[in-house]
């Protein structure tokens, strides 16, 4: 079977989506609730303190039924001539809340003096304030579970005095604790709340708005009444003074032409109004008749027959006659075809068609003359009418300029008199209109004490606080998630990096290393404790190596991490362990020739090994030190040197790690991180496979793929390795972290029992 690739790193590859996951949100619950619950418990430790310290208010509520807003005139759309207006009900809230009226509510309920006494209205809580209750109050104000505080008025001026400051102090309070609205469902009812620490003040204050808004009503209609009362006099006082005006300069007129007592006086108005309009009924006629004047002219111009004018040929006798012809000249051509032309019958006929012809001719004569003579009678008519009324009206005598003049002064009277009258009527109508006016504005619902407060609403400020306390603990929770910058789970790791977990070891406590009354190294628990958990899990770590090739398992192993203080070596020399512990042969190097740690971990820095190896001084034999109660042998570091770069990548180490892969059934080298040196780099080009350590939820992710990508060049990686699990928390990661969980339980129930 063919070595197994090692996936691709997914460096390069984009990420899956994936959607909501419950099990890793629980398990999410799980890992921080202490976090969480801290939080929460914080947060309702403050809010119940500031819920002490704030001074309980009490709202009193006045309802106020408007006068429904009313129609210049019923309609068909609304009967009774009443329709609801959305603006004109904003309007009455806007006056409720405007400074001068407030101003009129304190100078008449006396608020200043009571205000000076210590007893302000005010909407705010009182106490003590910290910064942080002022800030839990500014957002519980934008939750809508604190009075909220609008800003306070500006001093405004009436002419050149301004409001005192007292009294502008107390119109700041009363508008602070003040609210206007409508009652839903009712559009026309208006609720009136006052907000005060004492609930016999906000009732009486929520009573006094609305009574003197009713007050306020009534004085502004009264003086609208009075302002409309004033106007229309004068109006119709200059109206009157405007219409004798022009009617004196049409009498000057026509007495300066005299004509003041002329014809026109025979005639009243509506005598020559009708005498107007028959002269232009006369000038309509005239102007049809002469019409057909001119079209009998051009027929009779054309020589032209009078039978193609519509009139004369839809007159009585002509219209007979012609029907007559017309069956005459059927009958005729009917016999001419069968009898011919010398026939008695057809003689007859055509005789009969002459004297129609004849009767035809003499008809068209008649109906011609009639129409000339309608015309001249027309014509002599409208001059007849416009000779009565020049003589009527006693223009006769005017030129055109001064008609024009005369007319333009009867213009502008007549004018000035419709206008007097049309203004007059609609005075009438209003004043008359105004008899019917609405119901006026009235209480429905005086406010009364209120025995629960409103401020504030413990219940819901809890719930809130709860929820705030929630979001901030989640937060934090995830806060704190995103700032791991380690690894700890399997499934990040082949996220991440796109490599298997070949194991996790769990770290060991110094009370789980004790045996027979005495502290063990951790690299020999596999030899001394066959069956526990760390000795399972480098034996899935040696397994998950052989199963990279099944056919030909890997015998060069390079073990090394990223970053120093990950346990590469622990892992190392448990590895070798294991297989010792397997009854295999195994030679474990000491590769790491700037910190040779497991060189010194055997006492063996003063003697001979691979840089002395590699630099041929000694040879094998001399070189490698079987350690008898490991049951394996050991190639230390050797002697100090400034080229271990060279050495590591001469091919004399490549023909050594030829020949341990003949003479041994494992080598494991352990090399130095690959974050810092190069070392493990050029190992690997040697080695069969690399395992790469990884400090669980320690090591930074950007470092250890930083390390990934730089191995990866080779497809010898095997995997990656867990150190240092803490199996606590690592079985709060749910699904992702079954390994930790249940192998521990695993063990301990089987096992170990």
């Amino acid at each position: 079977m063919p070595e197994r690739p090692t996936p691709t790193p997914v460096i390069s590859t984009p990420e899956v989506e994936r959607g909501f996951d419950l099990r890793e949100a629980l398990s999410f619950l799980w890992r921080h609730w202490k976090f969480i619950a801290g939080v929460v418990a914080l947060v309702l430790v403050v809010g119940v303190v500031h819920l002490s310290r704030e001074t309980p208010l009490y709202t009193a509520t006045s309802k106020v039924l408007l006068a429904q807003h009313q129609e210049a005139a019923p309609t068909a759309t609304s009967p009774g001539g009443f329709t609801f207006d959305i603006a004109y009900v904003q309007s009455q809230m806007a006056i409720i809340r405007s400074v001068v009226f407030l101003d009129r509510v304190v100078k008449r309920e006396h608020l200043v003096s009571e205000d000076a006494g210590g007893d302000r209205v005010s909407a705010e809580p009182t106490g003590k304030r910290t910064l942080f209750s002022s800030i839990l109050g500014s957002v519980l104000s934008f939750l809508r579970l604190a009075p909220s505080h609008p800003v306070a008025p500006r001093a405004v001026t009436a002419g050149a005095d301004k409001i005192p400051p007292n009294d502008l102090a107390a119109i700041e309070a009363l508008a602070g604790a003040l609210r206007v609205s409508s009652v839903q469902g009712e559009p026309y009812v208006l609720a009136i709340s006052v907000t005060s620490p004492d609930p016999a003040r906000a009732a009486r204050l929520a009573n006094a708005v609305a009574s003197n808004y009713l007050v306020d009503q009534l004085d502004t209609r009264y003086e609208a009444a009075r302002r409309a009362s004033e106007w229309l006099s004068a109006r119709l006082a200059d109206l009157r003074r405007e219409l004798r005006q022009s009617e004196d300069a049409v009498a000057a007129f026509r007495a300066k032409h005299d004509l003041a007592e002329g014809g026109r006086l025979t005639l009243n108005k509506q005598e020559l109004s009708a005498l107007n309009a028959r002269l232009l009924a006369a000038k309509a006629d005239l102007a049809q008749k002469r019409a057909r004047l001119q079209l009998l002219g051009a027929i009779e111009a054309k020589g032209g027959s009078l039978e193609a004018m519509p009139d004369i040929a839809a007159a009585g006798t002509l219209g007979g006659l012609l029907q007559q012809k017309s069956a005459l000249s059927a009958r005729e051509a009917n016999l001419l075809s069968r009898y011919g032309p010398e026939y008695p019958v057809v003689i007859n006929i055509k005789a009969e068609l002459r004297d129609v012809d004849g009767s035809i001719a003499r008809e068209t004569q008649h109906l011609a003359a009639q129409i000339r003579n309608d015309y001249t009678l027309a014509k002599a008519r409208v001059a007849s009418l416009e000779e009565t009324l020049g003589a009527a009206t006693g223009q006769t005598t005017l030129d055109d300029k001064e008609a024009i003049r005369l007319r333009e002064l009867e213009r502008t009277a007549a004018v000035n008199k419709t206008l007097f009258e049309n203004f007059l009527n609609r005075a009438k109508i209003t004043a008359a209109q105004s008899t019917f006016r609405p119901q006026d504005a009235r209480i429905i619902t005086p406010a009364l004490p209120s025995g629960a407060p409103s401020y504030p609403r413990t219940t819901r400020f809890l719930v809130i606080d709860l929820g705030l306390g929630l979001v901030l603990g989640i937060g934090g929770a995830v806060a704190k998630e995103k700032l791991n910058a380690g690894f700890t789970t399997p499934k990040q790791i082949e996220e991440e990096l796109g490599l298997p977990l070949l194991s996790s070891v769990s770290h060991l406590r110094p009370r789980e290393r004790v045996i027979d009354g005495r502290i063990v190294a951790i690299h020999d628990q596999p030899l001394l404790r066959p069956l526990s958990r760390f000795s399972e899990a480098i034996r899935s770590l040696r397994s998950g190596i052989q199963m990279t090739n099944v056919d030909n398992p890997p015998k060069v192993i390079e073990v090394t991490s990223t970053a120093p203080s990950e346990g590469k070596t622990t892992i190392a020399l448990s590895l070798a362990a294991s297989a010792a512990a397997a009854k295999l042969k195994v030679l474990f190097i000491d590769s790491d020739l700037r910190h040779p740690s497991a060189t010194r971990l055997f006492g063996l820095e003063k003697e001979a090994g691979l840089v002395d190896l590699l630099l041929g001084r000694v040879d094998e034999v001399e070189a490698i030190r079987f350690i008898e109660e490991k049951g394996y042998s050991v190639l230390a570091s050797g002697n100090q040197t400034q080229n271990p770069t060279d050495l590591l990548s001469s091919e004399r180490m490549r023909s050594l790690l030829a020949a341990f892969r003949e003479a041994y059934d494992l080598v494991v080298l352990d090399t130095p991180p690959a974050g810092p040196v190069i070392d493990p780099i050029i190992v690997s080009q040697l080695a069969e496979k690399v395992v790469l350590v990884v400090r669980w939820g320690m090591t930074a992710r950007e470092v250890v793929r930083e390390s990934a990508q730089r191995l990866s060049g080779h497809p010898k990686i095997a995997g990656i390795v867990f150190n240092h699990v803490n199996d606590r928390l690592a079985q709060k990661y749910g699904k992702y972290a079954s390994t930790y969980y249940y192998g521990r339980r695993y063990y301990k129930n089987y096992y170990q029992s």
